[in-house]
């Protein structure tokens, strides 16, 4: 069992305000719930948007809390309590070191993105298992694998809480894992979560407008993103079966208008990936098949090593933005496969294959209907753009796309009118709705993406609708939708609520979407949000 003087050496130089305490052994984890504390535990008290884990010490202490870290000057405390100049990012840290540092005992790939994150997670991830007889975990905004145990990570797509991440990391090792896929958000980056992870691969997949609520401007957001990058530089040297220092690797969209930002971020090597660009993995003679799509990239494992040799990939999703997934994972797994008999590209081709579809990812719902149904978890301008575009590469003539999707309160504004408009001008009918509207007026956000579709020609009632319920928003799509036509519900994707006030509701895309096509829509509750 540790000692807190173990856990606070952990901690940055300079976090560190209050070192003058009684050392005590610490027998259950770091926790920032003063309701989860166990006996022997340690709380770590931070201020949050709506509430101060301060006022909740007492709580934590009558639970067991055997130390209490926080930012304030408190004395007087019936147990030892340390001050450090910012809990949120000390919290990683000492969970880290209370579970002796599981991310040290396992190959860590960290991806972070805009979109993309978590079907490159999942490729990564099905091809490393292939590699590894099953032997690698993951962490998403899905649900994390933890070796033979599944955990759902939330409802709404985060990274989860940095105690959360120490715990599943010691598990994997627990459970004799030996890689372990993470899925890196900018939140979970700029609030600390994933402090006292050690990464050996860092994946980015695109940089786009996302975000700017809580970053304040592109450049914050970016630099969140950075963070991992930076983290690979700094995080602890491991070394390989025979004793070879690993090297930390990047890998970079070539394509992104932003990947010489990230170049400039030290690594010990650099692997890019692209469609147009020059990259280490270049895809060529992109084939997009019904349900599937295939692509070739320079054969760079070839014992010949001569120019113009390729391979050949399948993949089992549809979509241009999948052949960039596909590339980062190939690119990340690239450098992590042993290479017996040229055995690598064979691994790689059967781990991508392995991956038939992705949770709420353009995830098709099939209840007898004549037209195409599929939700999407596409709630960026990017991703919205992409969605519609693979929808309608799917179309023969005549057949049209009706977008169903809204903008979350609370969050991007400036998001509702860039979706808005990339619908209007894409989609042949948009659907206007609900989705989450937290404590804004639902009326309000919906006249801003009015607005923005007028804007760019919609006419209101013919090519765009505003349904403020969002099960009556996908039944009346469904109803407008004719033989090949394909509705798509954009946005919720995978998750599982839907946020009205305070209160998260229960919410599926894929049930809501199903009820509509059996004609009985589902009500999207409370309605005085509406």
């Amino acid at each position: 069992m540790p000692k807190l003087s173990a856990l606070l050496d952990a901690l940055p130089v300079g976090q560190l305000i209050n070192n003058s305490i009684d050392d005590v052994s610490i027998r259950a984890p770091v926790t920032e719930d003063a309701r989860g504390v166990q006996q022997d535990g340690v709380f770590v008290a931070r201020k949050g948007y709506t509430t101060d884990g301060h006022q909740y010490i007492q709580q934590a202490i009558d639970n067991g809390a055997v130390a209490v870290v926080g930012e304030q000057d408190i004395t007087g405390l019936s147990v030892p309590y340390v001050q450090v100049r910012d809990a949120w990012q000390a919290l990683g840290y000492l969970a880290a070191a209370y579970h002796d540092f599981p991310s040290r005992k396992l190959t860590v790939i960290g991806v972070t993105g805009t979109d993309g994150k978590t079907t490159t997670t999942t490729l990564i991830q099905s091809i490393l298992n292939r590699a590894t007889q099953g032997k690698t975990g993951y962490i998403s905004t899905i649900a994390a694998d933890l070796g033979g145990e599944q955990s759902d990570t939330g409802l709404h797509v985060t990274t989860p809480l940095a105690h959360d991440v120490q715990a599943y990391l010691a598990k994997m090792v627990d459970n004799g894992l030996t890689h372990c896929v993470l899925e890196m958000t900018s939140f979970g980056l700029a609030q600390g979560r994933l402090n006292g992870v050690d990464i050996d691969v860092a994946v980015l997949t695109n940089l786009r407008h996302e975000h700017l609520d809580v970053h304040g401007t592109f450049e914050n957001y970016r630099d969140a993103k950075a963070r991992m990058f930076r983290m690979l530089a700094d995080s602890y040297r491991k070394q390989d079966r025979v004793g070879n220092e690993v090297p930390k690797i990047s890998v970079i969209n070539n394509d992104d208008p932003n990947a010489e930002y990230f170049f400039q971020i030290s690594a010990d090597e650099v692997l890019t990936y692209s469609i147009d660009a020059d990259a280490t993995f270049k895809a060529f003679d992109i084939q997009y098949d019904a349900g599937q799509l295939r692509f070739r990239v320079p054969d760079i494992w070839s014992d010949l090593n001569e120019d113009g040799l390729e391979r050949e990939f399948t993949l089992r999703l549809i979509g241009r933005f999948n052949v960039y997934n596909a590339l980062a994972a190939i690119a990340a797994t690239h450098c992590l496969i042993d290479d017996e008999d040229n055995a690598i590209p064979a691994i790689v081709s059967d781990g991508l294959e392995d991956v038939t579809a992705i949770s709420g990812r353009m995830e098709r719902i099939d209840e007898g209907q004549d037209f195409t149904a599929i939700v999407d978890f596409a709630h960026t301008p990017n991703a919205l753009e992409n969605a519609l575009e693979t929808c309608l590469t799917m179309l023969d003539a005549d057949q049209r796309v009706i977008a169903v999707f809204g903008s979350a309160g609370l969050r991007d504004v400036e998001k509702r009118r860039m979706m808005a408009e990339i619908s209007a001008r894409m989609a042949h009918i948009t659907v206007l709705t609900a989705e989450d509207p937290r404590t804004e007026s639902l009326d309000d956000i919906l006249q801003m993406m009015a607005t923005a579709c007028e804007s760019v020609g919609g006419v209101e009632g013919k090519t765009f609708y505003r349904v403020p319920d969002r099960g009556e928003a996908l039944y009346r799509a469904c109803q407008l939708a004719k033989k090949g036509d394909i509705v798509v519900a954009c946005g919720k994707g995978h998750e599982q609520s839907m946020c009205f006030g305070t209160v998260e509701h229960p919410w599926d895309d894929r049930d809501a979407l199903r009820a509509a096509l059996r004609g009985a829509p589902l009500k999207t509750l409370p309605t005085a949000n509406v």
